[in-house]
């Protein structure tokens, strides 16, 4: 690409952050815009409210991100943060069934979200041309008087003052609240349609002060909602000495924020980990919530016409079950084919990226809509392949009580390792018919405990 381009970027969360980072590589000015106060500190925010809940970056996350940032890995170890083996030093409890755990190479790096997004930060800063304009707010874009290009984007900052950038390229990395279905109406375009699951999930978490005996001496543990039990938690070790863990329900079932109810609804649950922390830990913060309606998914790559200059990224894309944890990772594999296509030029940059986006997408968005649709009160259409593959991971769950090869498969698939279609390789499904003849009944099932009554659950 040629010298002395500029770039804007709308949104300084992580999916901006790391847009940020993939241009910097082709254009000479990259300008983020925000419209919070941006702290010198890893701190909570306004404008990213899930910040205070429990983040955990898969494998492929930590793997892009250090692909992106070279040295972010070892940057974490020395801030302290767990990188935790998810196979071999977490617990998890599939529909109830405990998975047999085995040491592994899927990597996690367990860390608050302030941290990962100040450390991101701070690098992206570092780079050559790279400018932030926070307490600034993007009032719409600016194009060519054929509407055929975006030009620039209309500011206006906290002290009421208004300015114009010109720009060779505006991302929209604003999250669910793009207004980017409006701006194009306003040039004239058409919106995207959309695609919709509810799931009305809600969830809660609380950080304490961890101890060498909680979780076993393992690093995290968790379970997942099912049909007719729609409670879900997780606890996972942190940074300086802490462990978080998250209470969620899904459709209207509301986890309580007060230290009694959030006891009574972590003992309701299947491991009981979580509520040995909850009732012996001291907690460090008060207990926050957040709801989550629906996943989301913008299909731009299905417009006939876009303008030339303008990109959507991340959340602004598509927004994931936050239970799945699949946003960032998403977001990084985003900029890293953006960096990718930007080797060769710009034209028709929004077509190429928004098809092999879709492509990027495909696969974390069946994994969590396809799980949401095993609740029949989730609406939405269930072809047979999606009925079929819930049965079958049922099964791989119950198989992959004894059989640690099958645990390894599932979680390169949920931390987009690999694609959903591995684990329907021959060799694997054997091992899921075979596992799961042999632990009909239950094997290394546990139950899951008498349902709370306290009025706030």
């Amino acid at each position: 690409m040629a010298s002395d381009h500029t770039a804007v970027v709308i949104g300084a969360s992580m999916g901006g952050l790391l847009a940020a980072r993939a241009l910097s590589d082709s254009h000479t000015r990259v300008v983020v815009v925000d419209r919070d106060d941006l702290p010198t500190l890893p701190a909570d925010r306004r404008g990213v409210p899930q910040g205070r809940q429990l983040h955990v970056l898969l494998s492929r996350g930590r793997e892009a991100l250090e692909e992106l940032f070279p040295g972010l890995t070892q940057q974490m170890r020395d801030l302290a943060v767990p990188l935790m083996d998810l196979h071999g030093q977490v617990t998890w409890y599939n529909d109830g069934h405990v998975m047999a755990r085995a040491e592994s190479s899927i990597i996690a790096a367990g860390m608050s979200r302030p941290l990962l997004e100040y450390t991101v930060r701070s690098r992206v800063a570092a780079l050559p041309g790279v400018e932030f304009l926070p307490a600034t707010e993007a009032l719409g874009l600016v194009a060519t008087p054929d509407r055929q290009r975006v030009t620039g984007v209309r500011l206006r900052h906290r002290d009421g003052t208004e300015q114009t950038i010109t720009a060779d390229l505006v991302v929209d990395a604003c999250g669910r609240a793009s207004r980017t279905p409006t701006w194009l109406g306003d040039l004239g375009y058409d919106a995207p349609a959309e695609e919709e699951v509810r799931i009305e999930v809600t969830y809660v978490t609380r950080v304490y002060r961890h101890e060498p005996h909680h979780l076993g001496g393992l690093l995290g543990v968790l379970t997942n909602p099912v049909p007719g039990a729609p409670r879900a938690g997780v606890a996972g070790v942190l940074q300086d000495g802490q462990i978080a863990v998250a209470l969620s329900g899904v459709l209207g079932e509301q986890p309580p924020t007060d230290d009694e109810g959030m006891l009574s609804f972590a003992e309701s649950l299947a491991p009981p980990q979580i509520a040995e922390v909850v009732k012996s830990a001291q907690p460090l913060t008060d207990a926050v919530a957040m709801r989550f309606p629906a996943s989301r998914r913008r299909r731009y790559e299905r417009l006939r016409r876009f303008p030339a200059g303008y990109l959507v990224v991340a959340d602004a894309l598509c927004s994931f079950n936050p239970l799945y944890g699949q946003g960032m990772t998403v977001a990084a594999l985003q900029a890293l084919l953006l960096r990718r296509l930007l080797t060769t030029g710009d034209a028709q940059l929004s077509r190429r990226f928004f098809r092999a986006s879709a492509r990027v997408i495909d696969a974390p968005w069946a994994i969590a809509v396809g799980s949401d649709l095993r609740f029949p009160e989730v609406e939405g259409p269930r072809p047979a392949p999606v009925r079929f593959f819930n049965a079958y991971i049922h099964r791989l769950h119950i198989a992959a009580t004894a059989d640690a090869t099958l645990g390894a498969a599932f979680l390169r698939v949920v931390n987009l390792v690999d694609p959903p279609t591995a684990l329907l390789a021959p060799g694997t499904v054997l091992r899921v018919l075979r596992g799961f003849w042999r632990g009909r009944g239950g094997a290394r099932r546990v139950p899951e405990s008498p349902r709370s009554t306290h009025p706030g659950s």
